[in-house]
């Protein structure tokens, strides 16, 4: 009987399943970091809700050891989900072979996800609140818009403009007061700041986070490498992101507007102090450390146990539905928490501290209950719509 297939056509075919192969390792390793940074983000969101300090987290003259690292450890959260998301973009553009069909997919896109944060996420954040917030979604949009535009420069440029957003962004001056004369500024790079009546929050400026979704896009072709190539480009990155925050951060001269200094509470206090850095906007220092981590977890993704990655991996591969629904449910559990325990339904992160009830005391251990159990609930919702997307062709489904 003569072959189905040729030596060349043969050659062919094993090829394609070859890169198929890869393509689905690099896309799982992104789906597994994802997943974990969303479980993580999770935490921060059950402790505004379960476990509200009148004090910031990360403030190092009141904070606990604990309430500290469990608000640091969420910083890894937006800057590795939007560098993955620059990742996935070079991916989808490659994929589609189309950089005119990329580009208008990102600008609806991020079009989608404004209005997702005005009319959606704001709704449950602030539980009838008349307050409008902006915050990792409606950057995450902005940045979108803009990299529909930005896609199509060299890659030379595209390298420039988002290292020199990351490292660069400190050195403008932050707006003391925002007015209709400066506002394009503020929204481009300040720290929060309220607008309008009924107010606005915009709690995320749109750069430096544009250049960190523009560094994933740029590292994109490392992902067609082979693992051990690629491995040791994110290893060597990620190395030297870290040493360029441990040592900026030691000299305190550039990098983050707020120094470390020596705490009188005692040396755990001054490291707390040195490991501070500044999320609004995210300082130079803020990204080299989360960037560098983000770019080390990439590399021992597939490392970790089967059924660790299907875990991480339901929950990353269905990020919107997944941030809309955890949100969701916090707002609503957390709403009745309050009112069977004191008496009427109270917003801990939007009420004055001087409001709460008297019966009220923050707790982390309540918080970790909870996360735990917000975790346990949606994990089959996500593996139900995971399954559901992979199924079926309508368009809607890849903006959700």
């Amino acid at each position: 009987m003569a072959p189905l297939f040729g030596p060349q056509q043969l050659s062919s075919r094993m090829l394609k399943s070859i890169e198929s192969s890869q393509n689905s390792h690099r896309l799982e390793s992104i789906d597994i970091v994802r997943g974990l940074i969303m479980i993580i983000m999770a935490l921060d969101h059950v402790r505004d809700f379960f476990s509200y300090t009148a004090y910031r987290p990360d403030d190092v003259t009141q904070t606990s050891v604990l309430l500290f690292f469990t608000r640091w450890i969420t910083h890894l959260c937006a800057p590795t989900f939007i560098f993955l998301s620059g990742i996935s973009i070079y991916l989808y553009s490659k994929k589609e072979g189309d950089l005119k069909k990329t580009s208008v997919y990102l600008f609806t896109r991020g079009l989608w996800l404004i209005a997702v944060e005005i009319l959606i996420i704001s709704f449950i954040l602030t539980q009838g609140y008349q307050l409008t917030l902006l915050e990792v979604i409606w950057t995450i949009g902005c940045s979108m818009i803009l990299l529909a535009a930005l896609i199509w420069l060299p890659r030379w440029l595209q390298i420039g403009l988002a290292l020199a957003m990351i490292a660069g962004h400190n050195a403008l001056p932050m707006l003391e007061k925002v007015s209709p004369d400066n506002m394009v500024l503020a929204f481009l790079h300040n720290s929060p700041f309220f607008i309008g009546e009924p107010p606005i929050l915009v709690a995320y400026t749109i750069v430096p986070w544009v250049g960190v979704m523009l560094l994933g896009y740029v590292i994109g072709p490392w992902f067609f490498s082979p693992a051990e190539t690629r491995n040791k480009l994110l290893l060597s990155s990620g190395g030297l992101a870290l040493v360029l925050f441990f040592v900026l951060r030691f000299l305190n001269l550039y990098g983050d507007p707020s120094p470390w200094s020596i705490q009188e509470r005692g040396g755990i206090f001054t490291l707390l102090s040195f490991l501070k850095v500044s999320k609004s906007p995210p300082s130079l220092l803020f990204l080299s450390v989360t960037l560098g981590v983000a770019c080390i977890l990439l590399t021992q993704a597939e490392r970790i146990p089967a059924r660790a990655k299907q875990v991480l991996i339901t929950y990353g591969r269905v990020p919107l539905f997944y941030f809309i629904a955890h949100l969701a449910l916090i707002s609503v559990t957390s709403f009745l928490w309050t009112y069977f325990a004191f008496g009427k339904g109270v917003n801990l992160s939007f009420t004055p501290a001087k409001d709460w009830p008297a019966e009220y005391h923050p707790g982390l251990l309540r918080a970790y209950f909870v996360w735990l159990l917000l975790m346990a609930a949606l994990y089959y919702p996500c593996r139900w719509y995971g399954h559901y997307k992979t199924k079926t062709k309508r368009w809607w489904v890849s903006y959700l």
